[in-house]
């Protein structure tokens, strides 16, 4: 069993707080993401989504998982397995200091998440207090204005890892 940490940043430009819609803990917040199979090393051509209120009877008997893929090249299969609790937001400081913010933790068996896609569900307020929701960031960044600070917020250099953690 590995568990792998998603971690975020970006330049956030008066904002604070950049998260899941309903918290780092959403559970219908979607996660993408492609999985290196840890048998053959093959890469999934495509993204693969999970997200918390989706579970899926564990293949070895035990409870649930949020996902369960198998290998198109060697056959073997995977389990991922959402651990959620340890997510914070992106706060403006963390982002001005250029650090890693924890988002959601990840139990691998067999699999490997690889370049996590950001997408829409996101919400963050600005550095005043005016809330920002349903912030989609797919095209790589997002830009708005809050009115009654008259000025202008944006979300750019968008950039995430997965890092091993106990």
């Amino acid at each position: 069993m590995v568990n792998f940490m998603l971690m975020i940043t970006a330049e956030l430009d008066n904002l604070t707080n950049l998260q899941p819609q309903d918290g780092c803990d959403d559970p219908n917040f979607s996660y993408y993401f492609k999985l290196k199979c840890n048998n053959c090393g093959e890469l999934s051509k495509k993204e693969t989504c999970v997200s918390l209120d989706e579970t899926v009877p564990s293949p070895h008997g035990r409870g649930t998982t949020n996902l369960i893929q198998k290998c198109k090249f060697c056959g073997r299969e995977g389990t991922v397995q959402m651990i959620p609790g340890r997510g914070l937001p992106l706060t403006f400081e963390a982002s001005q200091s250029g650090k890693y913010t924890p988002l959601m933790v990840f139990d691998c068996r067999g699999l490997e998440p690889v370049g996590f896609v950001f997408g829409d569900g996101w919400k963050a307020e600005s550095t005043e207090g005016a809330k920002f929701n349903g912030i989609d960031l797919s095209q790589g960044e997002y830009a708005d204005y809050d009115e009654d600070a008259q000025f202008p917020v944006m979300i750019s250099n968008l950039q995430a890892n997965f890092v091993v953690v106990k």
